[in-house]
């Protein structure tokens, strides 16, 4: 069966993969799969030398890199079989960090068995799956990589791409569905990122403020236990704001993103 939609994933996803990198901090680049391990022969079109060690690089072509994610990565997540949206969302993800883990992350939030590997099962749950469960696996994906040792390294890029395929993943299920005003929809959703960022931003800053207060000027200097409890409270106080205004920043990337779907 030839997908409708497989194009336009493709399209969508070589916008953010660019052309050769050979940047040696990342492992994807080396053929072993490790810094270091290997040759480092790059990444071109998202082809990396750890996933195709065998291939030169270097010389892809885009011509050379569609069979390769229409074979590696599209028929491997079932993308023929998955509802506009969810496809280029699990699809993405498969060419960052690997079809089984984008599946497994894909098939949990449509509450099927994280095996892997597309079937019956993963097809027929995958049938009413809509927004909601695309959101769901941006997430889980912002999640995995904010767990990998090189987040620091490439947060900013991966936390906007993500941000901009859930975007263009929920404008293609909109698109899906007849009778819905799709930029309507898509600016409502820009409007609900925007007022959480504020939210988000303004509980942090309050946070920040009344743990930067500590006990104040008058008070008596409390003894050296209560010392150290009040600077792990105020540690504590200053890490949680730290972490509302990286979600605030989150958020407004998804704001724009989503202003951008609708234009």
């Amino acid at each position: 069966m030839t997908s409708t939609n497989f194009p336009e994933c493709l399209s969508i996803t070589l916008a953010s993969e660019g052309g050769l990198s050979t940047e040696r901090t990342d492992p994807g680049n080396w053929t072993g799969g490790k810094i270091g391990k290997g040759t480092l022969k790059g990444t071109k079109y998202g082809i990396s030398a750890a996933a195709f060690p065998a291939l030169d690089i270097r010389n892809l072509t885009l011509d050379d890199v569609r069979p390769i994610y229409k074979a590696k990565y599209w028929d491997e997540i079932g993308g023929d079989a998955l509802p506009a949206g969810l496809d280029l969302a699990t699809f993405d993800y498969a060419v960052n960090s690997g079809p089984a883990r984008a599946l497994r992350d894909a098939q949990a939030v449509i509450g099927v068995p994280a095996d892997g590997k597309f079937g019956p099962v993963t097809r027929a749950g995958a049938a009413g799956a809509g927004i909601k469960e695309i959101k769901a696996l941006c997430a889980k994906r912002l999640s995995f990589m904010q767990s990998l040792a090189i987040w620091k390294t490439y947060r900013k890029g991966w936390s906007a791409r993500v941000a901009k395929i859930e975007a263009k993943a929920v404008a293609m299920a909109l698109r899906a569905q007849p009778g819905v005003d799709a930029k309507a929809a898509l600016a409502d959703e820009a409007i609900k990122a925007e007022k959480t960022a504020g939210t988000l931003q303004k509980a942090g800053a309050a946070i920040a403020v009344t743990t930067s207060g500590g006990a104040g000027t008058g008070a008596a200097l409390p003894s050296e236990p209560n010392l150290l409890l009040l600077g792990g409270l105020m540690l504590a106080g200053l890490v949680m704001a730290g972490v509302l205004v990286v979600k605030a920043v989150r958020e407004k990337e998804r704001a724009e993103a989503y202003r951008a779907a609708g234009r």
